[in-house]
């Protein structure tokens, strides 16, 4: 190699990997974390960020570490679906959400429990805890299974951060 091709890659590839998608942002993998009350995470796991945020709801209920199962779950306005509203009844799991402002069937809620929806802050506390490790921000990983074991490590390191 001469000179004018030190800062070139001899291998050039396509960058990516398994699990990444085209979403909102551009390419990339989305992590769905589910928390408890304040902020200790009890499921997570990573989808390719163009699939859907409502069809990763109910994998994300399953894969609980707990037996018990929520009562309530708190989601934004992505999980606004009857469908999932009844899927998770169901279950015995009420699912709090306010409505899109394009809803075209009448509200599945009046309002009162949207009080518990204020707060929804600690969920969004939880994942910026997580986005504090940088190796979560950028995906370096080829594999779908590496990246999601540093998910994993990086909630469990949040809850060990508690104690």
């Amino acid at each position: 190699m001469g000179r004018g091709h030190r800062r070139r890659l001899v291998c050039a590839g396509k960058k990516g990997g398994a699990d990444i998608g085209y979403g909102r942002k551009g390419n990339g993998t989305t992590i769905m974390v589910m928390v408890e009350g304040e902020g200790t995470p009890l499921s997570a796991f990573t989808t390719d960020a163009a699939t859907s945020e409502v069809q990763s709801i109910e994998p994300l209920v399953d894969e609980r570490l707990t037996r018990r199962k929520p009562k309530r779950l708190l989601y934004d306005k992505a999980a606004d679906a009857d469908w999932l509203r009844e899927s998770l009844a169901v279950r015995g799991i009420l699912l709090i959400c306010p409505h899109r402002e394009n809803r075209t069937r009448p509200p599945a809620n009046d309002g009162r429990v949207l009080r518990r929806y204020k707060r929804r802050y600690k969920v969004e506390r939880s994942l910026s805890w997580l986005y504090n490790f940088r190796r979560l921000i950028t995906r370096w990983e080829y594999y779908p299974e590496l990246f999601q074991s540093f998910v994993h490590l990086a909630c469990l390191l949040t809850i060990l951060k508690g104690f």
